[in-house]
């Protein structure tokens, strides 16, 4: 037999529990899709239809900047060609960690990866990757050169720099709608502006103040990013991590000053000997 009474009651709990909510959320959606707005009307179905798929970069939070900064990467590593000794790779990712958890966002699930090609040259994209050249791997000296050039890259990531590039383009290209960026047009602008990122001379001096900082947490020699910038300069040809970078000699004069001012007595890294022995497998390939 029926039991008529716990029905009817179960009945109410579930309209509390699921129809009034349900009610609440029509009732916003008309009350945010009736409100005029300046320019093109928001269209309800792409922001049904389109959910999650739809970023506002301008308040991105960090687990989706890492979402998409995987597709991105996913894209990325696609397009080039990863070096795939364990030795050079575990050696960099040991660099990449300790300069990470010294960093202003060091709760980023960050990745380093080596890629096989001889420009010297690193580049960064949103979420916490971070790719070096083994190029730059033969260019430097010793451990903290290597590092200073990581922290650099670590530095984009901690300004947000390809994020606010990214909301810039979308919104020069017309791509960026009142509701957001699609994630495939994201991912599409991603991964142009981290193989072919213009630098802007605010970014490029932000990125050295950061990665200085985060070096000098992580007890490397603060001297390395100077010497390192100073010693590029100096080959014949200018190598692909400084013909991006604009006003390479006023960055290092800017450096230079800002150890003056914050002097350290870490030396970490200096070691030629050591750092050649890390990276001899490079030889051998």
């Amino acid at each position: 037999m029926i039991n008529w009474k716990g029905f009817l009651a179960n009945y109410r709990l579930w309209r509390r529990r699921w129809l009034y909510p349900l009610i609440s959320v029509v009732v916003a959606l008309s009350l945010c899709l009736s409100t005029p707005l300046p320019g093109r009307a928001i269209d309800l179905f792409p922001l049904l239809f389109q959910g999650v798929q739809v970023l506002q970069l301008s308040n991105i939070s960090a687990r989706q900047e890492a979402d998409l900064g995987k597709q991105i990467n996913q894209e990325i590593v696609g397009s080039l060609r990863l070096y795939r000794n364990p030795e050079i790779n575990r050696y960099v990712e040991q660099i990449g960690r300790r300069l990470a958890a010294n960093s202003d966002r060091p709760n980023l699930p960050y990745t380093f990866q080596v890629v096989e090609d001889d420009a010297i040259n690193a580049f960064a994209t949103l979420g916490g990757y971070v790719y070096v050249h083994t190029g730059l791997l033969k260019a430097a000296d010793n451990e903290a050169e290597l590092a200073s050039v990581i922290a650099h890259e670590i530095g984009h990531i901690g300004g947000k720099h390809l994020v606010n590039q990214m909301r810039q383009k979308a919104i020069a290209s017309g791509v960026a709608t009142a509701a957001g960026l699609n994630r495939n047009a994201a991912v599409g602008i991603g991964v142009d502006l981290a193989l072919n990122r213009p630098r802007s001379r605010q970014d490029e001096f932000d990125a050295d103040k950061r990665g200085l900082r985060t070096l000098t947490r992580s007890g490397y020699a603060q001297s390395a990013m100077v010497s390192f910038m100073q010693k590029l300069l100096t080959k014949g040809s200018v190598p692909t991590f400084l013909s991006t970078h604009p006003a390479t000699s006023d960055r290092i004069d800017s450096l230079r000053r800002a150890i003056n001012s914050q002097r350290s007595n870490g030396n970490y890294g200096l070691n030629n000997a050591a750092y050649k022995a890390n990276i001899r497998a490079l030889a051998r390939s």
